[in-house]
This record gives structure tokens, C-alpha cells and sequence, in this order.
């Protein structure tokens, strides 16, 4: 194509290796969030007994 710059063979773009280093660390957050277990949760206050008085 006319006007459109030839890439010399064994240069990689800029923008190239700036998006790849994108999915790279895109891949790397979703493994690390995979890996990751579910949240604690705090153990729940045992159950307070309420007894009624007849009167």
C-alpha cells in the first residue's frame, strides 16, 4: 500500500508491546482474584434464649 510505512522484521511496535504488557497484567488479576477464597465471614453472636414469665 502507498504511504504506509514497512515494519523492519524483528522490531515490535511500541504500542504493541505496551498492549501486551496490558493483557499480561489483566491475566495475571484474574488469576490472582480465581485463586483467591471467599471472604470470612465473622462467626455470628450465639442465639439469645428470651424466656417469658407468665404472670
Amino acid at each position: 500500500m502507498p504511504g504506509r510505512s514497512v515494519a523492519r522484521q524483528g522490531r515490535i511496535c511500541a504500542r504493541h508491546v505496551r498492549g501486551f504488557g496490558a493483557a499480561l497484567l489483566a491475566v495475571a488479576a484474574l488469576v490472582a482474584a480465581a485463586n483467591a477464597g471467599p471472604a470470612g465471614t465473622a462467626d455470628p453472636e450465639p442465639a439469645q434464649q428470651v424466656t417469658v414469665q407468665d404472670r
